[in-house]
């Protein structure tokens, strides 16, 4: 009788021709279990980080947060994986439609998510291009009757191979029932069936929005089997976030600096009246802290600065420019 799979084997991906070969090693002896403990993780799981797949794969697993959207990759990836392997006993291996909503508030990853899946489609042969078509409202809906549908016809030409990626969506269903926005939406449904695993569509918004949007169409929940929310991000998730641009552009911040970030981040997400564009904010608030710095040495007696003078962004670099109060409402 043959032994029993242990939980520590593992899978290793070579890709050869396109293919990505598939092999289940089982557990090296005990007097080499340091090397088996090396092997590359992706979330917590044991995965190869050979060529194009395993990078896009460290890609994600780098992004700060996500969990359950690393989750579902991983689920993903072990589907395909395991399609491979019933195909080649014979087997049934049947498609799966992947269809998405993306909900949540500016700034959680959503664009970024999109466009990784995209290239891991792509790798995994569920799309042949594996590109991502961005648009919004405006680039669907057209200015008289017909001109909606050829515009929304064309978009989903353009994305065939890829994912066609719809940025706050629920604007699609303003309007009345006299708005091209719901012909959008149908030309939109339509294309799903006639073009049936030939691409992606993901549609993303404000949670509350999307929710009321699925609502506009009984058909519309059932064709989008996956449905992801991207939360907001702690203040130490962003923290993170921070620590990641400072390092990649080479700069450096004092505990002082850190500290006044940190509070800048945590008064921002305390007013509610406005949406909070987590990384988004960050990203510009660091951008803004690099030119107040650049200014400051341009400014400074010293004719020439020094290498950490060139690093280090000061607490009076950091300036919080607060905007005019926004509302995003659902008409």
């Amino acid at each position: 009788m043959s032994e029993r799979v242990q939980s520590s084997e593992h899978i290793q991906i070579t890709k050869n021709a396109r293919q990505i070969n598939v092999v289940l090693r089982t557990p090296e002896p005990i007097a080499h279990s340091t090397s088996a403990l090396a092997e590359p993780m992706f979330h917590g799981k044991p995965l190869s980080q050979q060529g194009q797949f395993g990078e896009i794969m460290k890609e994600l697993d780098r992004m700060v947060g996500l969990e359950h959207v690393k989750e579902l990759v991983f689920e993903i990836y072990a589907l395909l994986r395991i399609a491979t392997m019933r195909a080649d006993v014979g087997l049934s291996a049947g498609s799966q439609v992947y269809h998405m909503i993306f909900r949540g508030n500016p700034g959680t990853g959503k664009t970024t998510v999109a466009r990784i899946m995209a290239r891991l489609f792509q790798t995994m042969g569920v799309l042949n291009k594996g590109h991502l078509v961005e648009v919004e409202r405006a680039d669907l809906v057209g200015e008289y009757i017909g001109h909606t549908a050829l515009k929304t016809r064309e978009l989903v030409k353009k994305a065939i191979g890829g994912i066609l990626f719809i940025d706050e969506a629920y604007s699609l269903a303003r309007g009345g029932e006299k708005d091209f926005g719901k012909e959008a939406i149908d030309t939109l449904v339509k294309a799903m069936e006639d073009h049936k695993n030939q691409f992606i569509l993901i549609l993303a918004g404000y949670s509350d929005e999307m929710e009321q949007f699925l609502m506009t169409n009984p058909g519309l929940p059932s064709r989008f089997p996956i449905q992801l929310d991207f939360p907001d991000y702690t203040v130490d998730q962003l923290m993170q976030i921070v620590d990641s641009i400072v390092k990649e552009r080479e700069y450096a911040l004092t505990p002082s600096t850190e500290a006044k970030i940190r509070q800048q981040i945590t008064n921002e997400k305390n007013q509610m009246e406005i949406a909070f564009s987590n990384a988004r904010f960050v990203r510009n608030l660091i951008e803004k802290a690099m030119r107040n710095h650049a200014v400051r040495l341009l400014s400074s007696p010293h004719m020439q600065p020094s290498k950490q003078d060139l690093m280090v962004i000061r607490p009076e670099d950091v300036k919080l420019e607060r905007k005019t109060k926004e509302t995003h409402k659902f008409i």
